[in-house]
């Protein structure tokens, strides 16, 4: 039987509430990806084409694209031991309202260090969302049907960035057409929308019945959920935390640290085009917004097409095959994308292929991840592999960021950084020989 007809009702409404706030929680993460140029040279009073400022611009880009993942990191850990302690659909309520309200305040930024301290913020909530959603739908979900749904599930994070991408395409020509001034700061506030969704969680959703069963036998032989000293005092329970942790340290520099710049190694083609054109520097804005939204789209189009591929692959060969494959072709595409990405064309082509490859290592990790550690310890778990591996990768972006203003030099500083930062694959592929195969068999306990 498909997977699809092994669900009953109420299976698809935890599926389709937890995938919907996975994809507004990657909204607002991509909304900062489309966002953040525009707003350092806002904030840092840049003019537009200013090549002496050019590396200055993406060394603080990579500052605050580095809080917000040390945000996102440390909310993502507490999250997740709230995700064990006091359940599952509680705590995607709280990180929901936490990442929207802290969106929406993004607005009111002076400086880049305000700018940074919201993303701070912001990156609290949109940490938790993701342990808590997977170790809800495993737990619902048949197991024969739970990884199709996982990806399914990790499927929205593309589909989110998507419509970040046709937001802020909508926003580049109406920036263009002078009817806003300041598209970056809108983008924001749809971003606060998602709160909308934590009513539906109010009133859809209980605690999966193996949640219950395990915090009823933690209350009789008073044993902690979410414990953290238990994930490391347990020999089985740490090694697969540790591995998680390095194959997701791989996955969130692709991301963060390198495939969310080529939006500002696009902008150096746009310059190089538009003023020889002689177009005035407000036109020049809108087009960037316009040409990095549709960057986006073809990015991410790729990324949901390859987060249903690995899905499949997975199932059909086995997790660690599939990680190799992924991890080495990601590796290949960014180093593509960055050293031969020079014309327009290039765009429909180039990051859809690289947003195929670094978004498959994403569905595995929706997959993977609850497949390594018990309920009392599930969200917990891949709460810790998921965002400690950002905290790690947080100096993804910041050493993009160097390597563009302080080691390399010149108008292809950002190429010659991109493929550096590729070497960062290897970790992952390093980690595989380590990682247990959990293909067909139950969730531990």
């Amino acid at each position: 039987m498909p997977w699809y007809r092994q669900m009953n009702r109420y299976h698809w409404i935890v599926l389709v509430v937890a995938s919907a706030g996975w994809l507004l929680d990657c909204m607002d993460q991509q909304f900062f990806g489309l966002a953040r140029r525009p707003a350092m040279l806002d904030l840092l009073h840049v003019r537009p084409g200013d090549a002496a400022m050019a590396g200055t611009v993406t060394e603080y880009a990579g500052y605050a694209t580095m809080i917000f993942m040390i945000g996102w990191a440390v909310g993502g850990v507490l999250f997740g031991i709230m995700g064990d302690r006091i359940g599952r659909v509680k705590t995607m309520m709280w990180s929901i309202l936490f990442y929207s309200a802290f969106t929406g305040l993004s607005v009111f930024s002076t400086s880049v260090w305000d700018f940074s301290l919201y993303r701070f913020l912001t990156g609290l909530g949109v940490g938790g969302e993701f342990a808590v959603g997977v170790a809800l739908v495993a737990e619902v979900i048949p197991a024969t049907a739970r990884p199709y749904a996982l990806g399914a599930l990790q499927s929205c994070s593309g589909a989110g960035n998507v419509i970040a991408a046709l937001i802020g395409i909508g926003l580049g020509n109406l920036q263009e057409a002078h009817f806003i001034n300041s598209a970056w700061r809108v983008m924001f506030v749809i971003g606060a929308l998602p709160a909308l969704l934590v009513v539906v969680i109010m009133r859809r959703l209980e605690e999966p019945e193996a949640w219950r069963k395990a915090k009823a036998e933690g209350v009789a032989h008073k044993v902690k959920l979410g414990s953290m000293a238990e994930l490391f005092s347990d020999a089985r329970w740490r090694r697969n935390a540790l591995v998680g942790l390095a194959l997701a340290f791989s996955g969130v520099v692709a991301i963060w640290g390198i495939g969310y710049f080529s939006y500002d190694l696009l902008s150096s083609v746009i310059d190089k085009t538009f003023r020889a054109q002689g177009l005035p520097e407000s036109v020049i804005a809108g087009k960037k917004t316009i040409w990095t939204g549709i960057t986006s789209l073809m990015q991410n189009s790729g990324a949901f097409l390859g987060v249903y591929a690995f899905t499949y692959f997975t199932q059909w060969t086995s997790r660690r095959r599939a990680f190799a494959v992924s991890l080495i072709m990601a590796m290949l595409t960014t180093a593509l994308l960055f050293s031969k990405l020079n014309r327009f064309s290039d765009v429909f082509w180039m990051p859809p292929l690289m947003g195929f490859f670094q978004l498959a290592l994403f569905a595995g990790y929706a997959i993977y991840f609850p497949e390594l550690f018990p309920t009392r310890l599930r969200s917990t778990g891949t709460s810790f592999c998921y965002n400690v591996g950002r905290a790690v990768a947080a100096v993804g972006p910041l050493g993009l960021g160097l390597l563009t203003s302080r080691v390399y030099s010149g108008p292809d500083a950002l190429r010659y950084a991109g493929v550096t930062m590729c070497v960062v694959f290897f970790i992952g592929l390093a980690a595989l020989p380590f990682a247990p195969e959990t293909k067909g068999q139950p969730l531990p306990e």
